[in-house]
């Protein structure tokens, strides 16, 4: 299930998003999967500036996050 939908270059994506943690760090990190409605394309994987001690707090703070700013993190991704 998408937990947003957001729209670039006249496409349709579903975002989902995780909490990634590396080995040896205390911090999550937020990371956006973005996959195509039509599935013509591939799907994008994407880590955001954004961490936290709590996966919680992290996703919390993922809620605030405008689609703008989504949206221009795909368009880097695709660029």
């Amino acid at each position: 299930m998408a937990w947003r939908i957001v729209e670039h270059a006249a496409r349709r994506w579903n975002v989902s998003i995780a909490a990634e943690r590396r080995a040896n760090s205390p911090q999550w990190t937020l990371v956006f999967a973005f996959r195509p409605v039509d599935q013509a394309q591939r799907s994008i994987w994407a880590t955001y500036p954004l961490s936290s001690a709590s996966r919680a707090a992290l996703f919390a703070q993922a809620d605030r996050i405008p689609d703008d700013a989504i949206a221009a993190l795909l368009a880097a991704h695709l660029d």
